[in-house]
């Protein structure tokens, strides 16, 4: 790995790519700080280094050029108060302003650049507006790894301008060699746990899977197809009819490579969707017509629960149920609780994907699990064996 670790960052002015791209409330108040947490270790290695920091990040989908709403000086009162210091900013992310302020940058400052999103060039991946970018810094540090799958100007793009000091912050270097745990090194028995809405998501993850783990565990909405699949009456819950060939293709693909599928036996049902619908407990192929699935029910939990615990290594991506619904989060809620005391007698365990990171964060059970990615998107490509541009640029850089 190209560390921060390797290279002298005394007198240099370090441009981090971070993934700012964090929740706000409608007074412009950081509601979920994690990916800016995150980040913090590779900043304090650069200050402490004696070099300067210059940041750039994108905020939200801006649509139209710049957007008071999407700006970043609304992160600049809680970055001041996590970093404990000043935050220089610049409201552009290019242009001469930018160059004055990292020009007269001095050793411990910060300089924060303005939504990079506010060029559509940012997300085409422009060759001149990486340039443009690469003028601010001596050194390039992509610490991003929410944004590693996407070939932009300023996660793979911009590396090309800074040949030999082109490095992995500590945030990408975690979530790679985590990973890589997970789907080169994994130790056997070796559990997925898949969930979330919809099998469209995660088709091609599972036939990636299907030739590492040895416990495939579906849950979620997306298990309804499954169901259907297997000739199960479903009722109303959530099911993607075009997909229903897939769902039997990665069952006979399971059963040929010896991979056991587990897919629930019994559901919490609902007449519909909102935390105080009429529930009741019924078996997974016999749901009633104007029912629904919410949750898997307990016989499930209890099987589920039984194959997590026996496992050495577990990767958990999408929750078993509407677990955002106080009724309809036991399922969610008591997997979780499985994959950290299998971690607790030894398992590796690696929680991805917003619900699932939302999940463990709501039982307070993060520092209960072995890692907790901050990459939805990058980490699901990096599973389905997919090159991640942001990564592959700095390797190459």
């Amino acid at each position: 790995m190209k560390s921060i670790d390797l290279y002298n960052l005394k007198g240099k002015r370090a441009l981090i790519r971070v993934d700012f791209n964090v929740p706000l409330d409608e007074h412009f108040n950081i509601t979920d700080d994690n990916r800016i947490m995150a980040a913090l270790p590779t900043i304090r290695k650069v200050l402490a280094e004696g070099g300067s920091v210059i940041l750039m990040s994108h905020l939200g989908r801006p649509k139209d050029g710049p957007t008071s709403k999407y700006s970043l000086k609304h992160l600049i009162p809680g970055l001041e108060e996590r970093l404990g210091m000043k935050i220089k900013f610049a409201n552009d992310c290019i242009g001469q302003q930018a160059i004055d302020l990292s020009n007269t940058l001095q050793p411990g400052e910060v300089l924060l650049l303005e939504n990079l999103r506010f060029y559509k060039e940012e997300e085409k991946g422009d060759e001149n507006f990486a340039k443009k970018l690469a003028l601010l810094g001596d050194v390039y540090i992509n610490d991003a790894f929410g944004t590693a799958h996407r070939a932009h100007a300023s996660t793979s793009i911009i590396a090309r301008f800074f040949p030999g000091a082109s490095l992995f912050g500590y945030l990408m270097q975690d979530e790679v060699s985590n990973l890589e745990k997970v789907v080169k090194k994994a130790e056997k028995p070796f559990t997925a746990v898949l969930g979330g809405a919809k099998v469209s998501g995660k088709i091609e993850i599972i036939n990636n899977l299907l030739d590492k783990v040895d416990n495939l565990i579906i849950g979620g909405g997306m298990m309804f197809t499954f169901i259907k699949a297997m000739g199960g009456k479903v009722g109303n819950s959530l099911i993607e009819d075009e997909l229903i060939e897939t769902a039997k293709e990665a069952m006979l693909k399971a059963k040929e490579k010896g991979v056991n599928l587990l897919i629930p036996t019994d559901t919490v049902v609902a007449d519909s969707f909102s935390n105080d619908a009429s529930q009741k407990l019924c078996k997974v192929m016999e749901i009633p017509d104007g029912m629904m699935g919410l949750d898997i029910g307990p016989e499930t939990i209890k099987t589920f629960s039984e194959v997590i615990k026996n496992s050495k290594t577990i990767l958990w991506n999408g929750p078993m149920g509407v677990f955002e619904f106080s009724n309809f989060e036991k399922g969610t809620k008591e997997i979780a609780l499985a994959i950290a005391e299998a971690t607790s007698k030894g398992c590796y365990s690696l929680v991805g994907g917003g619900d699932s990171v939302a999940a463990v964060g709501k039982y307070h059970l993060a520092d209960k699990v072995s890692y907790v990615s901050t990459g939805g998107g990058a980490m699901l490509e990096y599973i389905e064996g997919k090159e991640l541009p942001g990564v592959t640029a700095i390797l190459e850089g």
